[in-house]
């Protein structure tokens, strides 16, 4: 019997080892298959006839003569001249210049979208197709906040489109492939994974999806797409010290794209929210000298003639919910109040003196509100009755000061007249010229009352003294340690 069961016993341990070698066995079949499975080509085929090459042609003005050729009064100058004349002494020829960049079409009635930068400027813009055929383009609407231009091509039959994504679906790691024209090579496929989100380069509204898929001059405006196919975002820059990738390129996210677009498309322009305020970021120190629980929201440092005016918005307010949304920095609700209709009414929560208060302000448009440049500072030559607090000699405003300083002449506060270097104030950017208007969000007009909110900052425990600075018409909120 004993032996018996062990007979049974090895045979089971037998049919397991064959069970799991036929069960790896099936699996590596599987993973092959699925190998097979992964190229992307079916996906390239799909999407390829929507990717467009776009030429420009732009008409730049001749030279004149030897200018540019040799230096104003070199000897070679005459014989450049008499070389010209010989050719007839005709003046400066115009001549034309191309430029290539992609796009992608969006509707069958022939829309296509790239880059504003690929077609600015240009006389003529000429798109060639997947299958090789062309077409010219006119241009609908450019927004060159965002970088993106809408053009239109009349064709004889319904194109072939690819539709937008949500790009804020996008995770770092997922899949995309970048299609378009690059150094003018024609038709290109590169893959890649999303590297990082909500990246910022130095627009207002920018929000970059980063991405390591091959991008080259050239890829400008063509799309970035997800593995479904839809365009998550329009290629755009690249960082790079040579000018060709190196793995680290930029795509305006599809969610800024459609908005900009849906606007192009119904009016030919960009109607953008505008609230009406000046604004910066409260950094921690900030936070503690206005003592709030945490730095965040956007801090109000001026409030023009506007919609926020009008509601009832102050200088020192912190925007900390905008329409039902919490604010985190002057970027978020910058892209909200850009993201929102023109006249709608909207609910503003800002923190005012420790304590919340909802304002409805009616938003006016921003394209309309743009434009104002601010004056240039100058310090003053000579120094009226002066005091040095952390760094800063400061003087009261005085006829002859505002007069230097080109500023209103109902503008009251303290002049900086030094600021000294390796100085905290030096390190936060304060410059003589600056005007002081308020100290611990009280206005200041003399030494004293400087003196007077310096005491009552120390008193109250508090570790640095919030400024209201102006630099001509830029307002903004400095926190300088006291203590």
């Amino acid at each position: 019997m004993l032996s018996k069961a062990v007979s049974m016993d090895l045979g089971h341990r037998k049919w397991t080892v064959w069970t799991a070698i036929a069960v790896i066995f099936l699996a590596v079949q599987v993973m092959a298959v699925q190998a097979q499975q992964v190229s992307l080509a079916p996906l390239a085929e799909k999407i390829s006839p929507s990717v467009v090459n776009i030429t420009t042609t732009t008409v730049v003005a001749g030279r004149t003569g030897p200018q540019g050729i040799v230096p104003e009064g070199s000897p070679f100058e005459d014989f450049f001249r008499e070389f010209q004349d010989r050719n007839g002494g005709e003046g400066p020829r115009p001549r034309r210049s191309s430029a290539l960049g992609s796009g992608f079409v969006i509707s069958e009635d022939g829309y296509v979208v790239t880059n504003n930068h690929v077609i600015e400027g240009a006389d003529e813009i000429m798109i060639e197709f997947f299958s090789g055929d062309e077409l010219p383009a006119v241009v609908i609407g450019t927004d060159p906040n965002t970088d993106i231009a809408l053009l239109k091509v009349e064709a004889e039959a319904p194109l072939d489109f690819v539709s937008f994504g949500d790009s804020d679906l996008a995770r770092v790691g997922d899949w995309v492939l970048a299609m378009g024209n690059p150094l003018g090579q024609g038709f290109s496929v590169s893959a890649g994974i999303v590297s990082a989100r909500n990246r910022a380069l130095s627009g207002t509204y920018d929000d970059y999806i980063q991405t390591d898929a091959a991008i080259n001059r050239g890829n400008s405006g063509g799309p970035l797409f997800n593995m479904d196919g839809d365009v998550i975002g329009v290629n755009t820059a690249i960082l790079s010290p040579n000018g060709g990738s190196i793995g680290i390129g930029f795509s305006m996210a599809s969610n800024v794209v459609t908005r900009v677009v849906d606007q192009l498309k119904k009016y030919g322009e960009t109607r953008r929210g505008w609230l009406g305020v000046r604004i910066q970021d409260v950094s921690d120190d900030v936070a503690e000298a206005m003592g709030l629980e945490r730095a965040a929201g956007a801090l109000v440092t001026d409030v023009p003639e506007g919609p926020a005016k009008e509601a009832g918005m102050q200088a020192g307010d912190v925007i900390i919910s905008f329409a039902g949304n919490d604010v985190d920095d002057t970027r978020g609700l910058v892209r909200q109040v850009g993201n929102s209709p023109v006249g709608e009414t909207v609910r503003v929560v800002v923190m005012r003196d420790g304590k919340t208060r909802t304002l409805k302000v009616t938003l006016g448009r921003r394209e309309e509100a743009e434009g104002a440049v601010p004056a240039v500072a100058v310090p003053p030559e000579e120094e009226p009755e002066t005091k040095e607090y952390f760094g800063l000699t400061l003087a009261p405003l005085s006829d002859e000061l505002r007069g230097e300083l080109g500023l209103a002449d109902d503008l009251e506060g303290l002049a900086i007249l030094e600021v000294a270097e390796g100085t905290e104030a030096f390190e936060k950017g304060l410059r003589a010229g600056d005007v002081i208007t308020e100290a611990g969000q009280e206005p200041v007009q003399s030494l004293q009352d400087f003196d007077s909110r310096v005491t009552n900052a120390q008193d109250g425990g508090r570790k640095s003294l919030l400024l209201l600075v102006r630099r001509g018409d830029d307002p903004r909120f400095v926190a300088l340690p006291i203590s």
